[in-house]
């Protein structure tokens, strides 16, 4: 886990607009004042298994304005192939996702690159693989940053949480 300092003058992350994954318009404001964790998912990786981690902090924490936001990516090894309605139906069937989720986007930089991961990529990092996870305060600011194969129960994201929760 490294410590992220947002690039001066950035925009917030919260000033952002994007989709759902049923494709309505979603404005990342309604987080503002919110701690969230933004996460880059991918269904068919060896990483997977993390949405039931990802689901059970987003539940336990839900209560102290905590939120899990996910965002479908295909950039890694082609390992979220699926349509919306599959991705759907995946994170439901098998995870019983109820954090939000999010239109597949493009992680890495390029003419394609969602404007939330040109913003996190603002910090230094961007994901090199799925499940890359970036905590973000109250404030739209990235906080702290994990790869993907951090887990959700690990010591230094959770302690991370909280640390963005207190602040």
């Amino acid at each position: 886990m490294e410590q992220v300092q947002s690039t001066p003058g950035a925009a917030s992350l919260y000033d952002l607009k994007t989709r759902t994954l049923v494709g309505e318009p979603a404005d990342l404001g309604a987080y503002r004042g919110k701690v969230t964790l933004v996460v880059n998912l991918a269904s068919r990786c060896g990483y997977t298994p993390q949405y039931a981690g990802l689901e059970r902090l987003h539940r336990e924490l839900h209560a102290q304005a905590f939120s899990v936001l996910g965002f479908p990516s295909n950039d890694f090894g082609q390992q979220e192939p699926g349509s919306a309605a599959e991705i759907a139906q995946f994170c439901r069937l098998t995870y019983d996702v109820t954090f939000p989720l999010f239109a597949k986007l493009v992680t890495q930089p390029g003419q394609e690159q969602s404007p939330i991961y040109r913003f996190l990529g603002a910090t230094g990092h961007l994901p090199d693989w799925n499940f890359c996870k970036y905590v973000v305060g109250k404030d739209g600011q990235v906080r702290a940053f994990f790869p993907g194969d951090a887990e959700p129960d690990a010591p230094e994201l959770r302690k991370a949480i909280q640390d963005a929760l207190a602040a």
